[in-house]
């Protein structure tokens, strides 16, 4: 719930929401236990979701790498041979 109002409230979907809302999860989580624990428990879950991420961003750049980029082409292509008949320019 906290990621969703965070992308509807900044109007974007980045790593960033993700990292606020496990801070501010486990915030709310340990509200109970008093401010100390809160401020503990934010700061874990917010490592603990800024590693998840980092490690998503690493293997996707990884992983995008190992592709290339496609089928190389020649610059120009290869004229076509000329007919060796019904040359047009004999009717003119």
């Amino acid at each position: 719930m906290i990621d969703c109002g965070l992308v509807k409230v900044r109007e974007k979907e980045d790593p960033w929401n993700s990292i606020t809302s496990g801070a501010m999860t486990g915030a709310i989580l340990a509200a109970r236990n008093g401010p100390v624990a809160m401020v503990g428990s934010a700061a874990m879950g917010g490592i603990l979701l800024a590693l998840i991420e980092g490690a998503g961003i690493l293997l996707t750049r990884f992983a995008s790498s190992q592709f290339s980029t496609g089928p190389q082409f020649a610059d120009e292509p290869a004229p076509m041979p000329a007919p060796s008949f019904g040359d047009y320019r004999q009717y003119q």
